[in-house]
């Protein structure tokens, strides 16, 4: 689930996915007849997520499930930092962003579920996805939804003004070049530099991989050929008022959206439930298309957003809430009704497959939207790493750009102010930097 702006992702309109047949007995195992009734509590900011928890209580009479919401993100973070440092207060099971893994792993907050049997549920999951909760040989949480990254683009837009699918970057800056030649008013989207998730997520498509992790000691590389490439790249087109630059989930750029004076949008996998929710009047007007791609011929993805369930150190009931937090995103139904009811973008490959996710979308003109971001999903490299401090790299990244886009430094000179102030950081808080 894609929450850094604290955005909601969850308008409630026409589903993304069917609900999926399936029996309740899938995933974990049913509980042993003798088991003790224990009470776990579970920490998550998803809506309605009552009903996967009455599902799974339903085949598992034993375990009781207490349903927390105790912030949204950075919100609930806080609260956890809080009581791990205190020594108690944590939840049994807690939904977790994947760039905050490491953080919590580092602090001994997180518990290996391999003990627990979660290894043995890998291969349903998209590789990646395992990849991002997979650290030293162990499986700390299990994914729940993910972002990969697609395109969604105004079809009536491109065909007034002659405009091709992009398929490369450098197409796309030639569709940037002629639409504001032919309509100075409609720009090709909006560089949200307000976002520190959204530009990761450009540097990640391009190949950058700023840390690289081993305990305590880390390298950091934001100023690599790759990343200056991709920052000037946006940096020229904001230069020559290609794009505008009111930043994402804001008034102006919901009128934006809705009004058509942006042409496309760089997103991820909850983006077209989200889009057409907020821009419900332009339905039959968006389509999507893959992510334009550096190299002409590759088919390179990257992730925006996305969640996981994990389980604490301080829960006094490891096996029964490794078992809920595996049921909740591997069984069957729970996993389609995510995706059908919640609206969260599949991690399992059972759903990502099936032909009631992948219907036809009345919003995007009867295109099987959600097919676009499946094969974006296979599309994600393995082994991107987050920092221990992702909170700190966002703010930073988003102040460097804001700097550039506002022309108080070259975008070159912003991404070497970020290198240099994240070394600095990550040394003062005791990292070993290479």
């Amino acid at each position: 689930m894609r929450l850094h702006s604290q955005m909601p992702r969850f308008g409630r309109v026409a589903a993304a996915a069917a609900l999926l047949a399936s029996t309740l007995g899938a995933g974990i195992g049913h509980a042993a007849p003798a088991r003790a009734t224990v009470s776990i509590t579970f920490w998550s900011w998803v809506p309605h997520l009552q009903d996967e928890v009455n599902l799974f209580e339903k085949s598992h009479p034993d375990i009781k499930v207490n349903l927390v919401n105790a912030g949204q993100g950075t919100p609930q973070y806080t609260k956890l930092r809080t009581a791990l440092k205190a020594g108690s207060g944590a939840p049994d099971v807690v939904q977790i962003e994947f760039q905050y893994i490491r953080t919590f792993v580092l602090a001994n907050g997180l518990v290996d579920l391999t003990p627990y049997g979660a290894a043995k549920y890998k291969n349903d999951f998209v590789p990646w996805t395992w990849d991002q909760v997979s650290l030293g040989g162990k499986v700390y949480a299990i994914p729940q939804d993910s972002g990969p990254m697609a395109l969604l683009y105004r079809a009536d837009i491109f065909t007034k003004y002659h405009l091709k699918i992009p398929t490369t970057w450098a197409q796309y800056q030639e569709d940037a070049v002629a639409l504001h030649k032919a309509n100075p008013k409609v720009f090709m989207t909006d560089f949200s530099v307000n976002d520190g998730g959204w530009v990761n997520s450009l540097l990640w498509q391009a190949g950058v991989r700023p840390f690289k992790v081993n305990g305590t000691t880390l390298s950091i590389d934001f100023n690599s050929p790759a990343a200056l490439n991709v920052v000037n790249y946006w940096g020229g087109m904001m230069k020559a008022g290609l794009l505008t630059n009111t930043g994402d989930f804001n008034t102006a750029w919901y009128t934006a959206l809705a009004n058509g004076s942006i042409a496309s949008w760089v997103t991820a996998g909850w983006g077209p439930v989200f889009l057409s929710g907020s821009a419900a009047k332009t339905t039959g007007k968006w389509r999507a298309a893959p992510l334009p791609q550096w190299t002409a011929g590759a088919h390179a993805s990257a992730n925006w957003g996305g969640s996981t369930d994990a389980v604490t150190t301080q829960s006094k009931h490891p096996k029964e809430a490794a078992e809920f937090a595996i049921w909740l995103n591997d069984n069957e139904q729970s996993a389609a009704q995510l995706a059908s009811e919640q609206f969260l973008f599949p991690v399992t490959k059972a759903v990502l497959k099936n032909p009631a996710f992948n219907k036809p979308q009345p919003f995007y003109g009867g295109q099987k939207v959600n097919q676009i971001f499946a094969d974006a999903s296979s599309h994600v490299d393995l082994g991107f790493q987050w920092s221990p401090f992702q909170d700190y790299v966002y703010t930073q990244l988003q102040n460097s750009m804001a700097d550039a886009v506002k022309g108080k430094t070259t975008y070159t000179a912003a991404m070497n102010t970020l290198q240099n102030t994240l070394v600095s950081y990550a040394k003062a808080q005791g990292f070993t930097v290479k």
